[in-house]
């Protein structure tokens, strides 16, 4: 599969370390957000068209997405980082190389977890309002992590080039966001770079040997993982909107709160799952596995875009 030939541990750990920076620089004592601006891209948000809201409802309810996007980016860390912590285990004296790569990748995927954690400590401290999340993130962890080892695979892979396409395309050209939220995605984005061509590495040592039914039953799970994820999220627009009523008292009649939870549900679907499962190099690897599975999930995918 010449696709997985593109990638080596010993370039990504080169890589990896010129790209990596700490916390106290990124989040340094006393920062502060801007909530005169936008926190996330219009394109991953979607709260410009928001029904029902004036325009500084949507901007609230924009800082609100913001707010769950990090955090919920903490919480798929937390099954990420075991899950690259028990890959890793196995080859403990195999290549050095490989083994450095990917304590290197658990270990950032840790160093992320504390960042969003401070993140949503000085967003809460500085909004005002209690925004929840789903979660809580073990019992999300535990069911993600009983699914087979290539179906969890493939979503890392999915959430790794799904980040790098939220900075591509929507957040490194946008001027008009908060500095330091655009910021903190800028650094997760760079050291996330190297994590999709570590993950593509792992897909490829799950794949190595796996029959058609094996990568098809794979990819069932897979697909099991993004509706358990799809149910979360539908649960998530719930849970902004109600943040979004204590925020500012609006008063939603219930078609209106039915609509505005419709629309933000979508928008959420294409953050998280569309964006991801449309990727070219996901794509690309599902191809590489299977020309049966890349054509599963190109069927499915316009449902979350």
């Amino acid at each position: 599969m010449k696709l997985f030939e593109a990638y080596n541990f010993k370039d990504v750990l080169r890589t990896s370390t010129r790209a990596s920076w700490q916390i106290e620089d990124v989040l340094p004592e006393g920062s502060k957000l801007d909530f005169s601006r936008d926190l996330l891209p219009e394109n991953l948000a979607r709260t410009a068209d928001a029904p029902g809201l004036n325009a500084a409802q949507r901007r609230t309810l924009n800082h609100i997405r913001g707010h769950e996007y990090l955090t919920i980016f903490g919480l798929v860390e937390e099954f990420i980082l075991p899950y690259v912590l028990d890959h890793a285990r196995p080859q403990l004296d195999g290549d050095d190389e490989r083994v450095r790569a990917l304590l290197n990748f658990a270990g950032e995927e840790a160093k992320h977890i504390h960042l969003f954690k401070l993140f949503h400590r000085l967003f809460t401290d500085s909004f005002g309002t209690d925004c929840p999340v789903i979660g809580p993130p073990e019992a999300i962890a535990a069911k993600v992590l009983g699914h087979d080892p290539l179906a969890v695979a493939l979503l890392i892979l999915h959430i790794e080039w799904m980040t790098q396409r939220h900075y591509a395309d929507s957040i490194h050209h946008d001027g008009d966001l908060d500095p330091l939220f655009k910021s903190l995605l800028k650094h997760h984005w760079m050291e996330e770079a190297q994590h999709a061509k570590l993950d593509t590495l792992m897909v490829a040592a799950l794949v190595e040997g796996r029959d058609e039914a094996g990568i098809q039953k794979a990819i069932d799970e897979y697909l099991e993982l993004g509706m358990f994820l799809d149910n979360g999220f539908k649960a998530q627009a719930e849970m902004n909107v109600d943040a979004l009523v204590g925020a500012t008292g609006t008063w939603l009649p219930g078609d209106d709160r039915a609509r505005l939870v419709e629309q933000q549900h979508q928008a959420l679907r294409w953050t998280y799952i569309g964006s991801g499962m449309t990727h070219p190099k996901f794509v690309a690897t599902l191809a590489a596995m299977s020309t049966a599975a890349r054509d599963r999930i190109a069927e499915v995918a316009p449902a979350f875009c």
